[in-house]
């Protein structure tokens, strides 16, 4: 198997293949990250953007995953294609993106989501769905026939990766396994035994 000595790039290779085989959203993946104490939490977010730079995700920055980012900078991502028998991890710091950059994504939104962002506590209980439904119609009355802003407390952050990792599933649990390390600004790669 040839792998490309950039991981950025063989990501792009493999993401084109998911996109023209995986059949519901090639861009889900599991983002896994940690409390102050090492309590890992994860759960399915959908990458918006990757370059040279990282990974970019968008949430609310009240939401238990963000908190968890925000008190411990360091993340993992977990993309796993079963269509294509690949998984690709992905570890490194977290940062929020500018401001412009979560508002330039924001307005590309639906509208419903839009208004959800503004409507939604999210992570924090709530009575019931006819509450948040209620906080819905609430928020479209306030923004009636003009544009969203986006939140401040809605934005995106940006995985810079360190470490990444290819999977290639193959007969007899024999995969092939290929490890990205950044070593003082240059990516190092190795084949991992299965």
């Amino acid at each position: 198997m040839r792998m490309d000595a950039d991981p950025i790039k063989q990501f792009a290779s493999w993401y084109r293949d998911a996109e023209a085989s995986v059949k519901s959203m090639p861009e889900a993946v599991c983002l896994c990250t940690a409390d102050p104490s090492g309590r890992p939490s994860a759960r399915m977010v959908l990458m918006k953007g990757f370059d040279a730079d990282g990974f970019v995700f968008f949430t609310n920055y009240e939401s238990r995953k963000a908190m968890e980012m925000i008190t411990n900078p360091q993340a993992f991502l977990l993309f796993y294609w079963k269509e294509l028998g690949r998984q690709v991890r992905i570890e490194g710091p977290v940062e929020r993106v500018s401001s412009e950059e979560s508002d330039d994504y924001f307005a590309t939104r639906p509208r419903q989501s839009q208004l959800g962002a503004w409507a939604s506590a999210q992570s924090r209980p709530i009575k019931s769905r006819f509450t948040l439904l209620r906080k819905v119609a609430s928020v479209a009355a306030r923004f009636a026939n003009k544009p969203v802003e986006r939140p401040p407390h809605w934005g995106g952050f940006r995985l810079h990766p360190d470490r990444m990792e290819f999977w290639h599933d193959r007969p007899f649990r024999l995969h092939d396994r290929f490890e990205y390390r950044m070593d003082q600004g240059v990516w190092k790669m190795e084949r991992l035994s299965p």
